[in-house]
């Protein structure tokens, strides 16, 4: 069980994003989102908002160490992101889900 007062980790910061952080927030969580956006509307609320690539190393140890637990907004987050961060903390989906996702024929086959 993750506790309130834990750090959740947001790959993406969009709108979906930016509900996620919301609802975390009111429960008492912090939320670290991982955006390149500047301007990301789930940034702009979050603890942290990490501006760097999905794949920058130092964001991802930083999120792998600080987060209790890391979800996915949106399904194009390279699956190499998630698998550097299911080496530090809990990851869902996982890197095998989101690749099947990202392949439509695979995905309809599933």
């Amino acid at each position: 069980m993750i506790l309130p007062g834990a750090t959740l980790g947001m790959l993406g910061g969009g709108q979906l994003g930016r509900m996620f952080t919301s609802a975390a927030r009111t429960l008492g969580y912090r939320v670290m989102v991982l955006d390149p956006d500047p301007l990301s509307p789930a940034g702009e609320i979050a603890d942290v908002h990490l501006r760097a690539d999905y794949l920058d190393p130092v964001s991802l140890l930083r999120m792998g160490r600080e987060c209790a637990a890391i979800t996915t907004e949106f399904e194009n987050v390279p699956a190499q992101t998630l698998r550097t961060l299911a080496l530090h903390c809990p990851v869902k989906p996982g890197a095998e889900a989101v690749e099947i996702a990202q392949n439509r024929v695979a995905e309809k086959t599933w």
